[in-house]
């Protein structure tokens, strides 16, 4: 999760996140880069004294810089929609997770399993104990195994809503009426904090989202403890 004064990015979760992180760093410097060179270029401008009344057109000049922000542009696009492409990949699910958005708290439903459901609630400020984190905490977390495929299947019962894990890179929108599906993999145990990122009334701001992930065994043991 993020921490006070975190200016970066949350530490990455999942294999997407990371690539993620990664793309956000080579565009961060190609942007740097190009900020230098017309900044450079703009002070020059300001102040040099050079004159030359009889210059009426430069054509190497107007090919350069037609040609460079069009090669720019590939060294950006590229990753892109290689990125693009990756994160829109199904891989063979283990486990599906089906997510209903509710105003204002989130259901849970583990469809692989004999009836495994339950709500998810934020726990109100004057129940809390020091361990635990305001706004971000809940009463049932959504717990799911690591270095598994998970298939969330992401669905709303009242207005649209959005699930969003962003140290997972995961964000995806709860319409009602409408299933949408998003696949991770979780490569680290931990509790993961999220929360809903699409304004759904008064109380927007108090529907957190928290995973724990846990080994595989540890998952096994927890779905019999509800079943």
């Amino acid at each position: 999760m993020t921490t006070w004064a975190n200016m970066n990015l949350q530490d990455s979760a999942s294999p997407i996140m990371e690539q993620l992180i990664y793309f956000h760093d080579h565009a961060l410097m190609i942007i740097i880069m190009i900020l230098m060179v017309v900044s450079y270029m703009m002070i020059a401008m300001v102040f040099n004294k050079y004159i030359n009344r009889f210059l009426l057109e430069g054509q190497m000049i107007e090919l350069a810089w037609t040609i460079a922000p069009a090669v720019i542009l590939i060294f950006i696009a590229v990753p892109s929609l290689r990125l693009l492409y990756l994160m829109d990949e199904i891989n063979t699910p283990t486990v599906t997770l089906k997510t209903i958005g509710h105003q204002w708290y989130w259901s849970y439903e583990y469809s692989d399993f004999a009836k495994v459901e339950f709500d998810s609630y934020m726990i109100p400020q004057d129940e809390m104990d020091h361990s635990m984190f305001r706004l971000l905490d809940v009463d049932n977390r959504a717990v799911l195994p690591m270095n598994t495929f998970i298939r969330i299947i992401v669905t709303a019962a009242d207005v649209l809503h959005s699930w969003t894990i962003p140290s997972l890179g995961v964000k995806a929108d709860a319409t009602p009426g409408r299933l949408n599906q998003v696949s991770f993999l979780i490569n680290r145990p931990g509790v993961l904090y999220g929360q809903c990122s699409e304004i759904c009334g008064a109380n927007h701001s108090f529907m957190p989202i928290v995973i724990e992930s846990i080994s595989t065994n540890g998952f096994i043991n927890w779905i019999l403890k509800m079943n």
